[in-house]
């Protein structure tokens, strides 16, 4: 949503902006750097944690500083600073220079960038000429993501007391014996302004609320767990006071589907048709399209953390990742979604485009960098740091599978499965380094029998191959059953940095995949 100055945190807006965003960009472009960009930002992240409705832990921290990157002599030049005055701003940006400098001599030394050099080799070597694709200049924007409340505005008593409130209700049911609960919150606000002219002020809010109730058979010892299933959003405390998701319901749910897994045989292993509601889906979709479709990844640039991807360059437009119901978006615009901007960390304007069509592979994430070297016209602005002290890498979208537009209920997914597993909530992943083989757990998974539901299984995992699992995709439920699910701890690059990031989808059905026992496969 566009937003007046007026809307952007005052503390922020009452910053030397501009004037040190000028000494820097002016003192680099003095160096010679065919690019420069200045990137300032003021980062506050708090949690609020309790332990049986009493609170365990607090944090509450600020980021501030600045970045300034270049391009000089077709090398990349990075550097940070914290102190707020035109002389620092200036002399960071000497600093940038004189880091492009030193990498293009050691490139050269080192022969990096010629035919067979690098991570991929020939065309794709990593330490070949900098050149960024072409951007429309973007002069004095401003963009706030859409909330009414900003929880920093909330006292940190009221946000206590409704996590305990909520706490207490579960420890009132029989069976709970103990409930964690936790609240993540940031504000995120961002000044970015580059040699060409862009200048883009942002500001961003996101939540993550969970709580999570234990029950423990006094007979056996034995436990189980069961976590909320409401997903982090880039929302406000309105979403949890005033109609944005139903805890009420939630909360009142949670103890008797607890008490049922507590109770529930262990699966038999074998092939079944899943029915996979959103609550578990988002997470497939994020380690096995969202990952493997970042052109870094696709290129061989990115392989030290979570490795490279199956789903090579050479295989655009021809590898057939999924079923033809198979249509996948990256996104930047979404309403509420944690990876949505107004403008990536290169001044690119966000968007939304095709990554699967019809079950083929059509298109990456990409930042200007490998959007160039690719040769795509145009990034599409996924370019990110979470700090700023870090150096911006391509980040993931909000990617999302579309639903079927005249698409059935949840309900009528489950009622066409003779014989099947429907799985709800994500809980633990493994997925190999080129995002193919994976295979992912739940938080409940009910035993589908002639169409209908026939009580709680426990140790259920589903495995397979990302494009036999997305081959196997049979049906897709209507906008009704589209829930955009994420998360706040997306891991990427070295030094590690952290994106939150959301992933819409329906429920879907899959057909013949094969199911684990996870006790039987963990004493193997």
């Amino acid at each position: 949503m566009p937003a007046a100055p007026h809307d952007l945190d005052e503390t922020f807006r009452a910053l030397p902006l501009r004037a040190l965003a000028d000494a820097a960009l002016a003192r680099a472009r003095a160096l010679g750097a065919e690019h420069a960009d200045f990137r300032l930002e003021r980062v506050r992240s708090a949690m609020w944690r309790l332990r049986d409705a009493r609170t365990s832990a607090t944090s509450d921290t600020t980021d501030l500083g600045y970045a300034v990157r270049v391009v000089h002599n077709g090398a990349w030049g990075f550097a940070a600073g914290v102190d707020l005055t035109m002389d620092a701003a200036a002399r960071v940006a000497g600093q940038a220079v004189a880091m492009a400098k030193l990498s293009s001599t050691v490139a050269k030394t080192a022969g990096v960038g010629a035919p067979g050099g690098g991570a991929g080799g020939g065309r794709w070597a990593t330490g070949g000429r900098v050149e960024l694709a072409e951007e429309p200049v973007y002069p004095d924007r401003t963009w706030v993501s859409a909330y009414d409340v900003d929880p920093f505005d909330v006292p940190d008593a009221e946000k206590t007391g409704l996590l305990a409130e909520w706490s207490a209700r579960l420890l009132a049911a029989p069976g709970v014996a103990h409930v964690d609960a936790h609240l993540l919150a940031a504000q995120e606000n961002k000044f970015y302004a580059d040699t060409a002219g862009t200048s883009t002020t942002q500001q961003r809010i996101r939540l993550h609320p969970e709580l999570t109730a234990v029950a423990v058979d006094p007979a056996t010892g034995d436990f189980e767990s069961m976590r909320t299933l409401a997903p982090p959003v880039g929302r406000g405390w309105e979403y949890l006071t005033d109609g944005g998701y139903d805890w009420d319901g939630e909360l009142a749910a949670i103890p008797g589907h607890l008490a049922d897994k507590l109770r529930a045989p262990s699966v038999e292993p074998g092939a079944y048709d899943l029915v996979i509601d959103p609550s578990n889906l988002w997470l497939t979709i994020h380690e096995s399209v969202g990952h493997a479709t970042e052109l870094d990844r696709a290129l061989g640039f990115e392989a030290a953390y979570a490795g490279t991807s199956f789903a090579t360059f050479d295989q655009l437009g021809t590898l057939v990742y999924g079923s033809p119901l198979m249509n996948v978006t990256g996104d930047r615009t979404a309403e509420h979604g944690l990876a949505t901007v107004g403008y990536d960390d290169e001044g690119v304007a966000a968007q939304s485009w095709d990554l699967i069509t019809d079950g083929v592979l059509t298109g990456y994430q990409l930042d200007r960098r490998t959007a160039k070297l690719a040769g795509f016209p145009r990034s599409n602005g996924c370019a990110f740091a979470d700090s700023p002290h870090h150096v911006p890498v391509q980040r993931m979208a909000n990617v999302s599978l579309r639903p079927a537009p005249d698409g059935p209920s949840t309900d009528a997914l489950i009622s066409g499965v003779e014989r099947g597993i429907y799985l709800v909530g994500d809980r633990s992943w493994s997925i190999d380094m080129q995002r193919h083989n994976f295979q992912f757990t739940q938080q409940r998974a009910f035993l589908i029998r002639n169409g209908r539901l026939a009580g709680q299984l426990r140790d259920v995992a589903y495995q397979a191959t990302t494009t036999d699992f997305w081959g196997s995709m049979t049906a897709l439920g209507g906008p009704q059953t589209y829930v955009l699910g994420g998360a706040f701890n997306c891991g990427k690059a070295q030094p590690g940095q952290i994106a939150a990031v959301s992933h819409g989808c329906p429920s879907a059905v899959f057909e013949g995949v094969n199911v684990l026992n996870t006790t039987q496969e963990a004493g193997r």
